[in-house]
């Protein structure tokens, strides 16, 4: 356990609640949205932000890394301790556009405090999330009466998370050295609830995929040529209808090749969350639960790898008919993959099942995506208990785990440093990421403060 007194922590955090959160809203007012290149130079702005606020909590390394895209922020604090582990945090400072005639009840970018909440974009999806670290490291040190972490601490601030990450795996792959860690924190998650304190253990990988058919020249008469000539919609629809087989399991050969499979354990505590299958149906807007058989609904988003149809078209869309035989046709199918996948095996496995069902007379082309690999991080590693521990004297109470069902950026950074990776967030399903009147609980925002100012002295005692 870390020396940290756990009271001395929580002094330290509410004398300096005030400083903080004007700090925080100060940088929420810059609208770095890295989708819009009119906001090109905003995004560079809140990256210079942040760097001189790291220099001012103390980093005595701090720079921005430019890529073709946006910039990303990079600090560093070494640890007095000539032994002591390595930890990279990851967050992103740019954020998904917003607007007053969207929803909002405010500016977005003008932030308000009201009701023990901070609304405003970015303000838990990630700014939030990754400046609580500032004041979390400042009561580590105050509350330890030590002058540096008790790690090697480095910081990796993303600036194009919301554009689909397109150069953050080349930027980690030009600067692993630089990047070397023991341990990785992605501080862009959440929690199961405001009630339900949870630690993510991983997040699923993706390949996406679209296959197109291309039949006769043009679309030609059914009457005079169907039946006598192939159809590139009918073999679209045959392909989609021969990717799972009756139990919901993805049909192609080789999908599962590697799969992790959850433990006993793991799905013991799946079933502890206060899972309420009916409330989420309605969140889905969608009418019963579905999926491959023998798995719970949390089991199957979090756990199980899956094969999605993302769209399908071919042939005539308007209104009344056209007896045509289509000229082409397309599908989209995007692979949730878990961890054991491998990306480039799984696209070779879709390739020749999809090629296989292909009939004579049809062209096709076949393309994939850049894949995201999944990962995670078993529940006995240390690194991963010492996060629990951390957030546990923060919170108070029991810690339960949870996945990911979506994929990002934190599969580069395992892949690329060869480090486990921990997810330390306290956003709950209530803060709106993306949406109007985005938010964060500053209770939450606090205890995440403590747990940062804990987690330092736990990780340097796990990862000895």
């Amino acid at each position: 356990m870390s020396d940290t007194p756990d009271s001395a922590v929580h002094t330290y955090t509410e004398q300096h609640r005030a400083a903080f959160l004007d700090d925080l809203v100060d940088w929420l007012r810059i609208p770095s949205v890295s989708a819009q290149p009119e906001h090109a130079g905003d995004v560079r702005r809140s990256a210079e932000w942040l760097s001189a606020k790291l220099t001012e909590t103390g980093f005595p390394v701090t720079e921005i890394w430019d890529t073709p895209g946006a910039p990303a922020v990079y600090a560093e604090w070494p640890s007095g301790d000539p032994d002591a582990p390595t930890v990279l945090v990851y967050g992103h400072h740019d954020v998904q556009p917003a607007a007053r005639e969207d929803g909002w009840d405010t500016d977005p970018f003008e932030p308000v405090i009201r009701d023990g909440r901070v609304y405003g974009r970015g303000a838990a999806d990630d700014k939030g999330q990754v400046f609580f670290h500032t004041l979390g490291v400042r009561a580590h040190l105050a509350a330890t009466g030590r002058t540096t972490p008790a790690v090697n601490l480095k910081l990796l601030i993303e600036g194009e998370e919301e554009s689909g990450s397109p150069h953050f795996r080349a930027l980690v792959e030009e600067r692993a050295d630089r990047l070397a860690a023991d341990a990785v924190i992605v501080s862009d998650t959440g929690m199961w609830d405001e009630n339900t304190p949870t630690v993510c253990t991983g997040m699923r990988g993706l390949a996406e995929c679209e296959i197109e058919l291309h039949g006769p020249e043009q679309d030609i008469h059914s009457g005079s040529f169907g039946g006598a000539v192939p159809n590139p919609a009918t073999a679209v629809a045959r392909l989609v209808a021969a990717l799972h087989d009756a139990d919901g399991r993805v049909a192609v050969p080789g999908f599962y090749d590697g799969v992790t499979e959850l433990t006993d354990t793991e799905r013991a505590l799946f079933a502890e969350l206060p899972f309420d299958e009916d409330a989420w149906l309605r969140t889905a807007k969608s009418r019963a639960a579905s999926g491959e058989a023998g798995y719970s609904t949390l089991e199957r988003v979090w756990a199980r790898p899956t094969a999605e149809v993302n769209g399908i078209g071919g042939g005539y869309q308007g209104a009344g008919s056209k007896t045509i035989i289509p000229s082409s046709a397309l599908v989209k199918i995007s692979f949730r993959l878990v961890a054991g996948q491998d990306p480039a095996h799984v696209q070779q496995m879709v390739r020749a099942w999809a090629q296989a069902r292909i009939p004579a007379g049809i062209r096709h082309r076949i393309s994939f995506s850049p894949a995201t690999r999944p990962c995670l991080t078993p529940l006995d590693h240390p690194a991963l208990q010492a996060v629990s521990r951390a957030m546990g004297r923060a919170f108070g109470r029991k810690i339960l785990f949870t996945r990911e069902g979506g994929s990002g950026p934190a599969a580069d950074l395992q892949d690329v440093l060869g480090a486990p990776v921990l997810f330390l967030g306290i956003s709950v399903p209530s803060d709106g990421w993306h949406a109007p009147n985005e938010k964060v609980e500053l209770d939450l925002l606090f205890k995440g403060v403590e747990t940062s100012a804990h987690l330092w002295g736990e990780l340097a005692a796990a990862l000895r």
